[in-house]
């Protein structure tokens, strides 16, 4: 069993770049790798496998856009988007994994959290969402659920977008300007902006207690959004080996069968037609 992507560079072999990347190059290894992303959904399906991607990192880090460009070619039946809002207080009298759990995979299933429990060692433990007791459960208590996962059978993998101060600023700015994109800063993003050492002193103390070998971190340089949303797609099917279950002839469609001469249709003044604005 092997991952196609073998000629990409892995994660720890790859060099440390910053700088930017060629839209062609871009545009190209992106149409690629997500003919391979393709193959390996199709392989996860047959095969049984049940994936879960975490995405974390700070406002701005470019999880969003990585996430959509891994899932824009795959099924949406077998690759769902898992993005939960603040929990009700229903939710918040449970045990802490119990609304995540309802979101696990089943066989042959992705799913990537954008954000996750993970949310408890970053934003509620600087925000004061949670107590001290909490925060510290959940350090204890978030190993031993990933392992247990991970011995079910799920295979767990966990991205953190790294992103510096002065990208994210630069972000938050192009955000304020494009009206289409505003919506992504709200207040807990812009309280958030003001407590950069307290969310890296949390992210820290998590990497500390969570960056176990059976689920390790990964961490994605994420100053240029092409070369990071190329180096994760590149690890991801890299961590996740597949086999091309492509057939090797197309199906063949058999001839269209003629339409039957005692259909008439219905004239089109019968119908509410969406007015044609494009000159």
């Amino acid at each position: 069993m092997t991952a196609p992507s073998e000629s990409t560079p892995s994660v720890e072999e790859a060099p440390r770049s910053t700088g930017k990347v060629e839209t062609k190059y871009y545009e190209k290894e992106m149409a690629r790798l997500q003919v391979e992303l393709v193959k390996q959904q199709e392989y996860i399906r047959a095969e049984g496998l049940k994936v879960v991607l975490v995405f974390e990192g700070r406002d701005a880090a470019g999880k969003g856009g990585a996430i959509q460009r891994i899932t824009e070619s795959l099924n949406p039946r077998a690759a769902r988007v898992v993005a939960l809002p603040a929990p009700t207080e229903r939710e918040k009298g449970q045990w802490y994994f119990q609304r995540y759990v309802a979101h696990l995979p089943t066989r042959g299933e992705m799913v990537l959290l954008d954000r996750s429990w993970y949310n408890r060692a970053g934003v509620e433990r600087v925000m004061g969402f949670c107590t001290d007791e909490e925060y510290e459960e959940f350090l204890r208590s978030c190993p031993e659920f990933e392992r247990m996962l991970v011995r079910s059978g799920i295979t767990l993998l966990k991205y953190w977008f790294s992103v510096s101060d002065t990208e994210q600023e630069k972000r938050f700015q192009s955000r304020l300007k494009d009206p289409t994109r505003r919506w992504k800063l709200s207040p807990m993003d812009l309280e958030a902006r003001n407590r950069w050492v307290d969310f890296s002193r949390a992210k820290d103390a998590m990497f500390a207690a969570t960056d176990i070998p059976e689920a390790p971190w990964w961490v994605v340089e994420a100053d240029v959004k092409k070369r990071a949303r190329l180096n994760v797609i590149s690890h991801l099917l890299a961590s996740v080996p597949y086999e091309d279950l492509t057939p090797e002839a197309p199906p063949q469609l058999p001839p269209r069968p003629p339409i039957s001469d005692d259909y008439v249709r219905p004239p089109k003044d019968t119908q509410r037609l969406v007015p044609d604005v494009v000159p």
